[in-house]
């Protein structure tokens, strides 16, 4: 079994149905990106996937023993704490000091242990919540768009740690991001959403499916840095050999 399944999951809050029917699944060791415009149901499916909303239909399964990590959109802290990093990610508690030193480090952080949380930039502040969500050692990582308010360098500089990350754990990657042109080309796999999945597959075969042109546009707006990295070689799936339609009943689709 893959390390999650989401099997026809839909998604309603009271009257409004924000997700239909969505399915979708995710290896060990990829990278998969979840793209689509606002509203789209991104983020209620990360919700879904953790447990904090109820499917209305379907169903959401874990691997045995999957260990998952969860990077928020946003985590508001008062700025007037004065707790430093390293306290902060021992709370709740019984975290060991060395866990602490080795989740910074994977994030790329190790000096910021004893800085001030509320001194952060908003990139340092991003990496102290991706050691966070790394201190449980997790075979999934889930990033709810974890550089929104970031700059495009900040962006960039983050998703090539995250890359990191997968190197040097070899954890799976599910993330939703609104920038593209970053983004696409960190991923093995792409999930466009809109309400229900219109299609999936490479990145390269994603820009150019038309129900993501119809949503992104072909344009400079919608363009894709879609240049070769190294893990293009070592991670080859099947199910990305093309793109995949909602109405594709295969077991790739599912």
């Amino acid at each position: 079994m893959s390390l999650l399944e989401v099997e026809g999951v839909s998604v309603r809050y009271g009257a409004k149905t924000v997700l239909s029917h969505v399915s979708l699944r995710v290896d060990a060791g990829e990278i998969v990106t979840i793209v689509g415009p606002n509203g789209s149901g991104k983020t209620s499916l990360l919700r879904a996937i953790i447990g904090a909303v109820t499917p209305a239909k379907g169903r959401v399964m874990r691997g045995d023993g999957v260990r998952i990590g969860y990077v928020p959109q946003k985590l508001h802290v008062d700025e007037t704490l004065p707790i430093t990093v390293s306290r902060f990610l021992k709370l709740p508690g019984n975290v060991a000091a060395d866990d602490i030193h080795h989740a910074l480090s994977q994030a790329g952080v190790s000096e910021l242990s004893n800085a001030q949380l509320s001194q952060l930039s908003g990139g340092q502040f991003q990496r102290v919540m991706l050691a966070r969500a790394l201190i449980g050692q997790p075979d999934l990582l889930l990033l709810d768009e974890a550089t929104q308010g970031l700059d495009q360098r900040g962006s960039a500089s983050f998703y090539k740690q995250i890359e990191q990350v997968r190197r040097d754990t070899g954890c799976a990657i599910l993330m939703i991001s609104h920038e593209l042109h970053v983004v696409m080309s960190a991923s093995d796999r792409v999930i466009c959403l809109n309400g229900h999945v219109c299609c999936e597959g490479t990145p390269a075969v994603v820009a150019s499916a038309p129900e993501y042109r119809a949503l992104f546009g072909s344009g400079t707006g919608g363009a894709l840095a879609l240049y070769r990295h190294e893990h293009d070689h070592g991670h080859d799936h099947d199910h990305s050999d093309h793109a995949h339609h909602p109405h594709d009943h295969s077991e790739a689709a599912r």
